[in-house]
């Protein structure tokens, strides 16, 4: 290839080749500072086409909060490269703490942007809110009925720095952040494991700052449709029931009729069954607590997952963000007393069995309108196969909604579990996510009900930084001593469903999936072949009833048959010098009903 079509082809690698962009000028535009505003934004000064470098938003925000009483600047903590993970705290008051802001009575919103980096609309509508709620004076009241707390950026080193190549499917900022973060973690999949220092300064802070509603804002990737701004959350009737009712009810309609208002395309979330074939439908799966809104309905925290269209130009998604962050504040002031008694309601549940796994019920699903863009195949010289092209023309198609809405997994409800001692990272772990436990003084000998993890296996590459771990828990009951230090973890607690779902094996996002307990697995103690078989022969001779067993496992197992090393294994689980731990997942279930 000559110099100059090296050149051309580099060229047309730095240039995404994006579907059209429907026209928009919504009524949203008007919230736009004028130019010469002192108060106007970073991103506002570029005509909403570039964000702010993290050092340029932290200056922004410590102006705003040394003009504004309202304002204060919390640290949640510091990322593995050293920049503070700032939180803004927006109260009539004033309040700088978890206390004062509570003392007020007001109802919590929390939003929270740039959890991946790249997805950072959020950030920018935040500090408009932040604006107009304060030195702006054009949403001053509103902070009397409700307090706003705002994580500008999550993932703060995958922030930094700026580039313009940082998602190829997104119509801009013209600089955006990565996904993960500097360790190349996924901040969005580590809610229940909580490796990294900045998911643990979020839950650190959704204990003490207790939000009445979480607020999770992203940018989507896949196909194309008219929806400019789309959201979900679990629905019912999954862990927190009365509060998807309250925000299906109550939220969801104010939100819809407010962003319509203002000139955007508000919709649900979409995942398409196939991207490039929307007749197949659309999922409605339900989030499990790696995610945001998976873990927020477990600890029974109302929590919106946003996600705004990423083939939208930056300035209507960042525009939708500000209407919809105003908006849910609003609606949280109007309707705090229903939405804290849903939440309470929602913590006073006990459910039994507990559900730890959904699927599609059979049958035919429902159907939706959908607003869609129109596409067609065309022929790729690059893949040699079609390829689907989206037109820009709006099209409204009828869907299936292929929802996920029926048990899948179920498991009867512990009266409590008991950890042993030495198992201290997942003590850790469930500390960290604030559920409550009981640690012994003494040493206890108790009966429990244990897993034994038949067929366990380790996936050969890592997820987000752990093995997979899979198994099947084939339950069995057990007399053992727990030592001093071991802990107790009741069920009946406030989030006894997150630590169900955190403990059961089979849990999608148990501790156990995510690699705490790989230790289980492995054996210590092996036998030789000049010790066991003589020992074999002699249990054969002087136990009739075993020798008809190991007949049987001959016969019917010819693998076993042929090998001599298995046949001897076959014996030695069967002496008390096998190790009884091992496959023995390690947290004991202590069933019965709740004690008085």
């Amino acid at each position: 290839m000559t110099l100059p079509a090296l050149l051309l082809a580099a060229a047309a690698a730095t240039q995404p080749v994006l579907p059209p962009a429907p026209a928009w000028n919504g009524a949203s535009r008007a919230l736009v500072a004028a130019p010469a505003d002192p108060w106007i934004t970073p991103a506002e000064k570029s005509g909403l086409a570039r964000t702010p470098s993290y050092d340029e938003t932290v200056a922004w925000l410590e102006r705003l909060a040394a003009a504004a009483p309202e304002i204060s600047l919390v640290s949640l903590g510091r990322s593995p490269e050293g920049r503070d993970i700032w939180m803004v705290v927006a109260h009539a008051g004033g309040a700088a703490t978890p206390e004062a802001l509570h003392a007020s009575g007001r109802p919590v919103l929390l939003a929270q942007g740039g959890i991946h980096a790249g997805e950072i609309d959020g950030k920018d509508a935040g500090l408009m809110l932040l604006r107009d709620l304060t030195v702006g004076g054009r949403l001053r009241g509103l902070l009397e009925s409700a307090s706003l707390l705002l994580i500008p950026i999550l993932n703060v080193d995958g922030h930094e720095p700026l580039t313009p190549y940082g998602r190829i499917n997104q119509r801009g900022p013209e600089a955006m952040g990565w996904r993960t973060n500097g360790r190349n973690l996924n901040l969005n999949r580590d809610y229940a494991k909580a490796d990294t220092p900045e998911m643990q300064a979020l839950i650190r802070a959704l204990n003490r700052w207790r939000p009445d509603l979480y607020i999770d804002l992203h940018v989507t990737d896949g196909v194309d449709y008219q929806y400019d701004i789309t959201w979900g959350f679990n629905g019912t009737p999954k862990y927190s029931p009365e509060s998807a009712r309250w925000i299906r009810s109550v939220l969801d309609p104010a939100l819809v009729a407010d962003l319509r208002a203002a000139g955007h395309i508000p919709g649900p979330l979409v995942f398409a069954v196939d991207s490039t074939d929307l007749s197949k439908g659309i999922v409605d799966f339900v989030a499990p607590p790696r995610f945001s809104n998976g873990y927020g309905d477990l600890r029974h925290l109302p929590t919106l997952l946003v996600e705004n269209h990423s083939l939208k130009p930056y300035d209507q998604r960042v525009l939708g963000t500000r209407v919809f962050l105003e908006s849910a504040l609003r609606q949280v002031g109007r309707h705090h007393e229903t939405l804290r008694a849903a939440v309470a309601a929602d913590h006073r549940l006990r459910p039994d069995p507990v559900v730890l796994a959904w699927k599609i019920p059979d049958g035919p699903p429902e159907t939706r309108d959908f607003l869609g863009i129109a596409s067609r195949r065309v022929d790729s010289l690059a893949t040699g196969a079609e390829r689907i092209e989206w037109t820009g023309e709006p099209v409204t198609l009828r869907l299936p909604v292929l929802r996920y809405s029926e048990p899948a997994l179920e498991v009867a409800r512990p009266r409590a579990y008991w950890i042993p001692a030495p198992w201290t990272e997942a003590m850790e772990r469930l500390a960290l996510h604030g559920i409550q436990m009981e640690r012994q003084r003494e040493e206890r000998r108790l009966e429990l009900e244990y897993y034994r993890m038949e067929e366990p296996a380790v996936d050969p590459e890592p997820f987000e930084g752990r093995p997979q771990v899979s198994g099947r828990p084939v339950p069995e009951r057990l007399t053992l001593s727990l030592p001093a230090g071991s802990v107790r973890i009741a069920t009946d607690q406030p989030l006894g469903d997150l630590a169900v779902a955190l403990l059961e094996p089979a849990a999608p996002d148990s501790l156990y999936r995510w690699g705490f307990f790989m230790e289980s697995l492995s054996r210590t103690e092996y036998v030789e072949e000049y010790v066991m078989a003589p020992m074999a022969e002699r249990m054969l001779a002087d136990d009739p009833e075993l020798a008809r067993a190991f007949d049987q496992a001959l016969a019917s197992d010819p693998e076993l048959a042929a090998d001599p090393a298995a046949r001897l294994q076959w014996f030695y689980r069967r002496t008390p010098f096998f190790d009884p731990r091992w496959r023995l997942y390690p947290v004991g279930r202590e069933l019965g009903p709740p004690r008085e």
